[in-house]
């Protein structure tokens, strides 16, 4: 029953970002392709509405998420009465987890299994209006990705490249605006040869991943044509 709720939502924010929004959605070296995806990773987080971009996915996937979708949450966005129950009735498989690698992560890490499929913003806060984060610090990747491509031995990653939402949506604005061009960047990645490519170990092995992912993150997102 909660898989088919979760369905209902995901079609309807679907059907939603096709009536008032437009998309342009660019394939970067890779053709378009839903197989496989173990791991969907976010990057350029600016708003609690980027759900807007599932209008791009095919209804074949949508229903795979609604299955098999776990992501790691904020605790004090999923603790929020209004805000929090509709991210949790959407996807079943969100886990509330606090910003610290404690139990919260561990916890996460122990609910990905070999059929999942993972997904998550890299940067772990969200952008404000001035381009830093809350606290006023540059947006930089966290080194949890790292921890999850470790764990995946075969499949594709799905690295999805944010225009930003601001002109849709700041944080703490309540309602979006309508009628904006969403726009979004997207690249396969094979999970082995992904891996592959960096040839140190442990410690420097997760630096150099989340080195490359901040390197993604600074050249591969599109600029939104709008802004706030």
């Amino acid at each position: 029953m909660r898989t088919l709720l979760s369905f209902i939502i995901l079609l309807s924010i679907k059907a939603f970002t096709k009536l008032f929004y437009t998309t342009e959605v660019v394939w970067i070296n890779s053709e378009p392709s839903f197989d496989r995806i173990r791991l969907i990773a976010f990057l350029n987080h600016t708003s609690l509405y980027e759900p807007l971009y599932i209008g791009v996915l095919p209804v074949s996937f949508i229903w795979r998420l609604a299955r098999k979708l776990i992501a790691p949450g904020a605790d004090k966005t999923l603790d929020r009465p209004l805000v929090g129950f509709f991210w949790k009735i959407m996807s079943p498989g969100m886990i509330s987890i606090t910003r610290r690698r404690d139990k919260s992560w561990i916890r996460f890490m122990n609910a990905i299994h070999d059929r999942a499929v993972v997904i998550m913003a890299l940067e772990g806060r969200m952008k404000r209006r001035n381009g830093l984060d809350l606290a006023g610090r540059k947006m930089t990747v966290k080194s949890g990705v790292a921890d999850i491509i470790a764990e995946l031995e075969e499949g594709n990653i799905l690295v999805a490249y944010s225009g930003g939402l601001h002109h849709v949506q700041v944080p703490g604005q309540k309602l979006p605006r309508l009628f904006k061009k969403l726009k979004l960047n997207l690249e396969i990645l094979d999970v082995e040869e992904y891996k592959s490519r960096f040839n140190t170990e442990g410690i420097q092995w997760k630096r150099d991943l989340t080195a490359d992912f901040q390197r993604r993150l600074e050249t591969n997102c599109p600029v939104a044509d709008d802004k706030a």
